[in-house]
């Protein structure tokens, strides 16, 4: 079996998908840490509370921003990838797949 060619509209939803739940998986630490020093700035005679509204403000962004930022970014990395792909295996013969039927049925 060889995979000829891959839809690009699907490939590009899947990896859009994919990257923002990466996006998601890093903003929540970066969220975490603004937070916490935000927090521990807030201590300090000389500060006021711009430092925790800025760590807030920044937190939320981080946990709100990157998942868009990312899922943006690979739906069109999938898109262009898929298009590359397509283009390259028309020339070369695309990826060989060995599969096995199990339950009588191939999808």
């Amino acid at each position: 079996m060889v995979l000829k060619s891959v839809g690009v509209f699907s490939c590009g939803k899947v990896l859009g998908v994919l990257y923002a739940l990466l996006g998601l998986l890093i903003g929540l630490p970066i969220a975490l840490f603004s937070l916490i020093g935000a927090i521990a700035s807030t201590g300090s005679p000389q500060s006021g509370s711009e430092g925790l509204i800025f760590g807030t403000l920044f937190g939320v962004g981080a946990v709100i921003f990157l998942p868009i930022f990312y899922g943006i970014l690979g739906f069109v990395g999938g898109l262009i990838s898929a298009l590359l792909y397509n283009l390259i295996a028309r020339l070369v013969g695309g990826i060989e797949l060995e599969v096995e039927q199990r339950g009588g049925r191939v999808y």
